[in-house]
């Protein structure tokens, strides 16, 4: 797949973590394992499979270094990374503003740093999203406890009409999720939002600014998706155990970056068998070898 034309990448990958405290009192919650990678590596290969090669990190001032460690500055995977700090977790349409200087006026694909997403299709739905230059595409996500996230309500032809943040009576089971498609308006757009009552530039109320204009798609993803968020003990579990039946039984690796750098030829084979041996204790770098043959 080419890269997308200009759309540069945001992992946001900031905040305390506190819903996991004590695990996250001394590590980004972002940095955690999810099975055998850090959570990181799978916002970070959705923005790979999306063809996107320039990326922001928005982090934690005392986090960076441990994101710069852990992820370097990105040619391992053919790509460009480029760490912001986030002083204070001010809701997430301040990522655009922290990365209006990086963006240029590009447009952008932002992914939280807790969510994962798994699909045969991914690819091709990540692409279409991409296609479009004016407005915005996010993406709904059927949920059982849609009270627990921003909903999207339809009208009587289907078209998304409202996102309402953690509704008290859904709207409808449709969540949206951590993934977000935005044009080159998205940063002036956020400089608009005003805080919400509990401090926050909510991310519902830039989207609403593009789905009052007639300019937000929401794309339904259906029953052969998987949408995970890691922001509890038992979720973080739950993403694990997932990834690891994935693996186990499939043979294939979920959220490597170094398989979708060298699948896009990023990276040669000399570089994709360097990373092989740096891991060759372990299955993943057995994975990694294994590609090569």
């Amino acid at each position: 797949m080419t890269q997308t034309k200009g759309r540069k990448g945001i992992i946001l990958a900031g905040g305390s973590g506190t819903r996991l405290y004590p695990i996250t009192v001394s590590v980004s919650k972002q940095l955690l394992p999810v099975y055998d990678k850090p959570m990181i590596y799978y916002p970070l290969s959705v923005l790979m499979l999306a063809g996107i090669r320039e990326i922001a990190v928005i982090t934690t001032p005392q986090d960076r270094a441990q994101f710069e460690r852990a992820l370097g500055d990105g040619s391992q995977w053919g790509v460009s990374l480029t760490f912001i700090e986030q002083p204070s977790p001010d809701g997430l349409a301040q990522a655009y503003l922290l990365a209006e200087d990086f963006l240029d006026g590009a447009p952008s694909a932002m992914v939280l740093g807790d969510n994962i997403f798994f699909g045969h299709g991914l690819p091709e739905m990540l692409a279409d999203a991409g296609k479009q230059t004016k407005g915005g595409t996010v993406f709904g996500y059927r949920v059982a406890d849609p009270e627990r996230y921003g909903v999207v309500a339809f009208d009587a032809e289907g078209r998304a009409s409202q996102i309402i943040e953690k509704p008290e009576v859904p709207p409808s089971n449709y969540a949206v999720t951590g993934l977000y498609f935005l044009d080159a308006e998205a940063p002036a757009r956020a400089r608009k939002v005003t805080p919400s009552p509990r401090g926050e530039l909510e991310i519902t109320t830039l989207l609403e600014s593009y789905l009052n204009d007639g300019l937000l798609n929401v794309q339904r993803m259906g029953r052969g998706y998987a949408w995970l968020d890691t922001g509890t003990h038992g979720s973080l579990l739950d993403a694990g155990n997932f990834v690891r039946t994935l693996e186990q039984r499939q043979g294939m690796q979920t959220g490597s970056p170094d398989e979708i750098a060298f699948g896009q030829k990023w990276i040669t084979r000399e570089e994709l068998e360097a990373r092989s041996k740096m891991f060759g204790k372990n299955d993943y770098g057995t994975y990694l070898a294994g590609l090569l043959k």
